[in-house]
C-alpha cells in the first residue's frame, strides 16, 4: 500500500526560506569573523585563536587578539549592522530605494561636525562626539529630504540633492583640514572610514547606543510598514505619519552618527545592504516587512563590511591594510552596486525641464546688451583679481608692469598673480562649456561633468600619474587627466546606453563612477604619499597656486580647438537637447554628433583639471544661469555660459587667496561652497514647480 506525501503548506515553505537565509548569513558572518581574527601583522594563527577560546593561549596571543583584532572585528560588525538598519529605515520613510546615509548627506554632515569640533580645539568624550555627529547628520538629512521629497518619485532628485549638499559639506570639511592641519591631524584617512580601534572602549561605549536605537526601531516595525505603503493608508489606520517619520529618521541618523564616530564615514554599506535585502524579498516572502527586513539588513551590512575588510587585508597584506581605509573598499564595491542598480531600476526616460526654468529667447538687441554686461563684469572681476591678494596693488602698478617699468616687488607679485588669474578665467570658461555640452547631450539640465564622473576621472588620472611616477612633467599630467576624463565618460555613457539611454539613469551611473574615482584617489594618496595630506587636499580642491603661463597652454588650446566645432554644431545642439526623434527626422546623425560633442566636453574638462585641479559645480551653475538669462538657444547660451564660468572661478580664486591672506583656500573649495546654495535653489524651484 503506497502513501502519498502531502505538499507542505506555503507558509511553512516561506518560513523555511527565511530560516535558510538567516542560517546562511550567520555562517557567512561566523566564517568571516574566524578569518578576520587570523589576519594581522602579528604571527597569530587559527590554532592560536582556538587556544584562546579554550583558555590555553599565551599572554602575547591574548594581548594581540583582545586589544587589536577583536576590537576591529566588533567594530566591523557593529558599524555594518548600524548602517544596514539606518539605510533600510531611510529608504522606507522616504520611499526611495537609493536613500542611505551617503545619498542623504548624513555621513558628510556628521563628518563635518566631528572635524569642526576637532579643528576648534574642543575635546569631547565619545558620547559627546556622537551627539555632535548626530546633530550634523540630522540637519543634512532633513535638508536633503526637504529638497527631494518623500513621495518615492524623486529618485534622481534625491541623489542630486544629496550629492550637492555632500560636496558643499565636504568642501567646508577640507577647508577646516587645511586651515587647522595640526588640530585635525589623522582625520584625512579617517574621513574615508577606518576600522582601526584603540581597544574595546569605543565598542563598549557606542554598542549600547546602537543597540537601543535598533530596539526602538524594531518596536516601530508595524507603523513603518504602514508608512512605507502610503501616507493615506497609514492615517486611515490611525498612524501619525509625521511623528513616525521624524522618529524613524532621528533614530536612523543616530545609528549613522554612531557609526561615523566609531569608524568614520563608511561609504555605501547603508545603501547596498538594505537594497540587497529588498531584492531578496520576492524570493523570501515576508522579507518586505520591517520586522524581518531590519534584522536581515543589519546582518547583510555586517557581512558586507566584514567581507570588505577581509578582502582588503587579503589583497593588500596586513601592513598595507593598516594604511588603507576600509571605507575605500566599501565605496568602490558600493559604487559598482549602484551602477547595476541604476541599470535595473525603473526610471522614466523623459528628460526633465530645466530646474530654474529658461527663457524662450531674447531679442538680438537685448542679447547684445546682456553679453556686453557679462563681458564687462568678467573684465572687472579679472582686474580686481589682479589687484587684490596678500599684496594690494594699483592700476598704475599694472600699467607699469605691462610697459616693463615696474619695480622688482611689483614685478614679482604680478609675474605670479597674472598667470593665476588667467588660469582661473580659462578653467571657468572650459568647465562651463563642458557642462553645457553634457547637459545638451544628456538632455538633463542637472547633469554636469563633475556629477557624472568626468571631473573625478580626470582627477584620478592626474593623481595616479603624480603618485606612481616620480618627477612627472606637466604635459604628461595633462595627458593622463584627459585620459581619465575620457575613460570615465566612456564608462558612464556605455553602461547607460546598455540599460536604456535615459538622462536619469545617466546621472545615477555617473554618480557611482564619481564616488568610485574619489575612493581610488584616496587609495592612491594613502598608499603612496600618506604624509603629504595638505598637497593632496590642495590639488583635489582645485588651486591656481604656482601656475605659470606654460600651464595655460592646454586650456587655451582646448578652447581654441572646440570653439569652431561648437559654432558649427550650434543648431545640432539645440536639436539634440529636445528629444530623440526630432534630430533623426531632420537628418542629424545622432550617434556621431553625440560622440563629437562628448569628446569636446572631455577635452575641455581634462584640460581644466590638468590646469588647476578638481573644480565642482562650475559646469552646472554657469549653463543654468546663462539659460535663465539669455534662453536655451546654444548660439547664445554658450558664450554667456563661458563668461559666467570664467567670472565664477576667477571670483572664487580671488576670495580664496584674499579672505585669509597670506594663507589661501583652493578655488575648487570656494566654487563648491558658492555653487552648492545655487544648486539647492534650483532643486527647490524644480520641486515647487513640479508640485504646483
Amino acid at each position: 500500500m503506497t502513501t502519498l506525501t502531502e505538499p507542505r503548506p506555503p507558509a511553512i515553505r516561506r518560513r523555511g526560506r527565511a530560516a535558510l537565509l538567516a542560517i546562511g548569513l550567520a555562517v557567512l558572518v561566523a566564517a568571516g569573523s574566524a578569518v578576520h581574527l587570523t589576519q594581522g601583522t602579528a604571527n597569530v594563527h587559527a590554532l592560536d585563536v582556538l587556544r584562546l577560546v579554550f583558555g590555553a593561549a599565551t599572554g602575547d596571543t591574548t594581548a594581540v587578539v583582545v586589544e587589536s583584532r577583536l576590537p576591529r572585528l566588533l567594530a566591523a560588525l557593529v558599524v555594518g549592522g548600524a548602517l544596514g538598519v539606518s539605510g533600510a529605515v531611510l529608504q522606507s520613510v522616504s520611499r526611495n530605494v537609493l536613500a542611505s546615509p551617503d545619498t542623504l548627506a548624513v555621513n558628510a554632515g556628521a563628518h563635518l561636525a566631528v572635524v569642526a569640533v576637532a579643528a576648534f580645539g574642543v575635546s569631547l568624550p565619545l558620547l559627546g562626539a556622537t551627539g555632535v555627529a548626530f546633530g550634523g547628520g540630522l540637519a543634512a538629512a532633513v535638508f536633503v529630504l526637504a529638497l527631494s521629497g518623500t513621495g518615492g518619485s524623486g529618485i534622481v532628485r534625491l541623489v542630486l540633492a544629496g550629492t550637492a549638499i555632500s560636496l558643499a559639506l565636504i568642501s567646508v570639511t577640507q577647508v577646516l583640514l587645511l586651515l587647522y592641519a595640526q588640530e585635525t591631524r589623522g582625520l584625512f584617512a579617517w574621513g574615508e572610514g577606518s576600522l582601526e580601534q584603540n581597544g574595546l572602549a569605543g565598542v563598549r561605549t557606542l554598542g549600547p547606543v546602537i543597540g537601543v536605537a535598533v530596539l526602538a526601531l524594531l518596536a516601530m516595525t508595524r507603523r513603518l510598514d504602514l508608512v512605507h505603503v502610503g501616507d493615506d493608508h497609514a492615517r486611515t489606520l490611525g498612524v501619525h505619519v509625521g511623528r513616525v517619520r521624524f522618529a524613524a529618521i532621528g533614530l536612523a541618523v543616530l545609528l549613522a552618527a554612531s557609526a561615523v564616530t566609531l569608524a568614520g564615514p563608511i561609504g555605501f554599506v547603508g545603501l547596498a545592504a538594505p537594497a540587497l535585502a529588498r531584492l531578496l524579498a520576492p524570493v523570501v516572502p515576508g522579507l518586505h516587512r520591517h520586522a524581518a527586513l531590519l534584522p536581515f539588513a543589519a546582518a547583510l551590512g555586517a557581512a558586507l563590511l566584514l567581507g570588505a575588510d577581509v578582502l582588503l587585508r587579503a589583497i593588500a597584506g596586513p601592513q598595507r591594510a593598516l594604511e588603507v581605509p576600509t571605507g575605500v573598499v566599501t565605496t568602490i564595491l558600493g559604487a559598482l552596486f549602484l551602477v547595476v542598480l541604476a541599470r535595473t531600476a525603473r526610471i522614466t526616460s523623459t528628460a526633465e525641464p530645466p530646474a530654474a526654468g529658461s527663457r524662450s529667447g531674447v531679442s538680438t538687441v537685448r542679447y547684445g546688451v546682456i553679453l556686453g554686461v557679462l563681458a564687462l563684469v568678467t573684465v572687472g572681476v579679472a582686474v580686481g583679481a589682479v589687484l587684490l591678494g596678500d599684496a594690494k596693488l594699483l592700476l598704475g602698478d599694472v600699467v607699469n608692469w605691462v610697459a616693463g617699468q615696474a619695480g622688482p616687488i611689483v614685478t614679482g607679485v604680478l609675474d605670479t598673480r597674472v598667470p593665476r588669474v588667467v588660469a582661473a578665467l580659462l578653467a571657468g570658461a572650459a568647465l562651463a562649456l563642458g557642462g553645457a555640452l553634457t547637459q545638451a547631450v544628456a538632455r538633463n539640465p542637472l547633469a554636469e561633468p563633475g556629477m557624472i564622473g568626468v571631473v573625478g576621472g580626470a582627477g584620478l588620472g592626474a593623481v595616479a600619474v603624480i603618485t606612481l611616477v616620480s618627477g612627472v612633467g606637466f604635459w604628461t599630467l595633462t595627458g593622463f587627466a584627459g585620459l581619465g576624463a575620457a575613460l570615465a565618460m566612456g564608462v558612464v555613457f556605455a553602461v547607460a546606453a546598455k540599460g536604456g539611454f535615459s538622462s536619469e539613469r545617466l546621472v545615477l551611473i555617473g554618480f557611482g563612477v564619481y564616488a568610485a574615482s574619489q575612493a581610488l584617489v584616496t587609495l592612491l594618496i594613502t598608499l603612496s604619499d600618506p604624509w603629504n595630506e595638505t598637497k593632496a587636499l590642495t590639488w583635489l580642491g582645485g588651486s591656481t597656486y604656482g601656475r605659470t603661463f606654460t600651464h595655460l597652454v592646454p586650456m587655451a588650446l582646448a578652447l581654441l580647438l572646440v570653439a569652431p566645432v561648437l559654432f558649427r554644431m550650434r543648431r545640432e545642439l539645440d536639436l539634440l537637447a529636445l528629444d530623440e526623434e526630432t534630430p533623426r527626422v531632420l537628418g542629424v546623425p545622432i550617434a556621431p554628433s553625440r560622440l563629437l560633442l562628448l569628446s569636446c566636453a572631455v577635452l575641455l574638462t581634462g584640460a581644466a583639471v590638468a590646469g588647476i585641479g578638481v573644480l565642482t559645480f562650475v559646469g552646472l551653475v554657469a549653463p543654468h544661469a546663462a539659460r535663465a538669462i539669455v534662453g536655451s538657444r546654444h548660439a547664445r547660451l554658450l558664450p554667456a555660459a563661458a563668461l559666467l564660468g570664467a567670472t565664477l572661478v576667477c571670483a572664487a580664486d580671488t576670495i580664496g587667496r584674499t579672505v585669509i591672506a597670506p594663507a589661501q583656500l583652493p578655488a575648487g573649495l570656494m566654487t563648491a561652497i558658492i555653487g552648492a546654495p545655487y544648486f539647492v535653489w534650483l532643486l527647490y524651484r524644480h520641486r515647487r514647480g513640479a508640485s504646483g
